[in-house]
């Protein structure tokens, strides 16, 4: 439980950053430690430098920019839940990082960290999908903007150069009228979700007039229910019909099978918890 040997640096600016990881041959990035810690501990990283990026205060925060908000990677979880911004335009993603462990991990781990380290796990990187969010990226070639769709590739895979550092994410300010809710299914209080579902719905007339809808631990990487997106669009905000409409959230899905639950449990929970959140993000 020791880890290896590295070089370690706390850069005063994103600049910095980029250049001390572009100069490294296998350098990691630490914001809150809460997954990157364990990593070392047991040796499955060996990076040759750690580069600290809690010294830099202008990724941190939340702004209004007009048409979107923008969070910056190293806000914390703790912050994120608080922040009135969030509340007001984009509640589910502080419902769900609510969710988020426990109160230490909370006030510790980041945004950005939970997004970088792309654990298909992770309640928040499906949250993202969900509302379409984008990734603000800085390498040594400028900034990049990325959806959230293209930005998670594998299991703990993004689309992250060596020398790129996340600096933010950006959420559209398209949510009036919408509802939200984050259903999360665990053995125990504060583990992994076996199986999470982020759900977003807009009613009209007394019906669905547009879903979004992110996976937890369905895959390798968040995934999209779009089939369950298409079905709902116009069905009664009734509880039996969003149940059915649920029905095909496992569609192309490839999900785990571990001690938690195997293949088939995790489709099961998927379409029911699917259907549980689209009628609690329906008023139901």
């Amino acid at each position: 439980m020791i880890p290896p040997r590295f070089e370690y640096l706390k850069p005063n600016d994103i600049a910095s950053a980029v250049e001390a990881m572009g100069e490294s041959e296998d350098p990691k990035v630490i914001a809150g430690g809460q997954s990157l810690m364990p990593l070392l501990r047991l040796r499955f990283a060996e990076p040759d430098v750690v580069i600290d990026l809690g010294g830099i205060q202008d990724v941190r925060g939340v702004r209004d920019e007009g048409d979107h908000l923008w969070i910056g990677a190293m806000t914390t979880h703790y912050d994120v839940v608080r922040d009135p911004l969030i509340a007001e335009h984009c509640s589910l993603l502080a419902t769900a990082t609510q969710t988020v462990a426990d109160p230490a991990v909370r006030h510790r781990g980041t945004l950005g960290g939970a997004f970088a380290h792309a654990d298909p796990a992770s309640d928040l990187p499906a949250v993202a999908l969900a509302l379409e969010a984008e990734m603000v990226v800085q390498g040594a070639g400028g900034e990049r903007v990325i959806p959230a769709s293209e930005f998670f590739v594998d299991y703990l895979e993004t689309t992250l150069e060596q020398d790129e550092v996340l600096t933010g994410i950006r959420i559209p300010k398209k949510w009036g009228g919408w509802n939200f809710h984050y259903e999360k299914f665990t053995r125990t209080a504060q583990a992994w979700a076996i199986v999470g579902v982020a759900a977003a719905v807009r009613r009209s007339n007394g019906s669905v007039a547009e879903a979004r809808i992110g996976l937890t631990n369905m895959d390798s990487v968040p995934v999209r229910a779009a089939s369950v997106e298409s079905a709902v669009r116009g069905v009664p905000a009734q509880e039996e019909a969003l149940a059915e409409a649920a029905r095909t959230a496992d569609e192309g899905t490839n999900p785990p099978s571990d001690l938690h639950g195997k293949e088939d449990y995790r489709r099961h929970l998927s379409r029911v918890l699917t259907g549980r959140a689209l009628a609690r993000a329906a008023g139901l």
